[in-house]
């Protein structure tokens, strides 16, 4: 089976075919199965990924945030905390943004520069999913300020991440291991 994988990655690396998550970068070495391959892995992500499923949640947050007294206002609400969910407990492969941003505008990009670890935007999911459950909760009893202000934070983080590619989240995963690790 190893040959096999082994012969499977040659061709993919030969054809500079889509990897799981990007393509082949030149001069890239991380080891797969053990094995130098320039192919990334599911922990290696393009990160004008995320940069994109920013600038999409920005745009459903502000709708959010101007239709939150409305039936349209909970269910935007709702959708984001789904997708914010999707990418933090199944995986920033099942976010429907990333797939969007896979299947539609990377093939039509040059390749990334240089990948990054999954962890950082996989967490950022995880706060993005907490904030909107909380907000979804806010508005369906009612108390549309507190969704609003949780909604208008997620969409600084989102527009942050957007615009100047700063993952906030991704900065608190790294103050967290530091504080954690001492």
């Amino acid at each position: 089976m190893t040959a096999h994988v082994t012969a499977h990655l040659s061709q993919v690396v030969a054809e500079n075919k889509w990897a799981v998550c990007g393509r082949a970068l030149p001069g890239a070495a991380p080891t797969v199965l053990g094995m130098s391959s320039p192919v990334c892995t599911r922990t290696q992500i393009d990160p004008r990924g995320p940069r994109f499923g920013a600038t999409v949640t920005s745009l459903v947050l502000i709708a959010a945030i101007v239709l939150i007294s409305t039936p349209a206002g909970v269910v935007l609400v709702a959708w984001q905390t789904v997708v914010f969910g999707l990418g933090a407990f199944v995986g920033l492969q099942a976010q429907p943004y990333g797939a969007l941003y896979r299947a539609v505008l990377q093939p039509r990009l040059a390749r990334p520069t240089h990948l990054e670890d999954a962890a950082g935007p996989r967490f950022a999911q995880g706060v993005g999913f907490a904030m909107l459950a909380l907000a979804l909760v806010s508005v369906l009893v009612g108390v549309t300020v507190l969704a609003t202000i949780l909604l208008a934070f997620a969409l600084a983080a989102a527009f942050l991440n957007a615009a100047f590619g700063f993952c906030l989240g991704c900065e608190m995963r790294i103050l967290g291991l530091r504080v954690l690790s001492r």
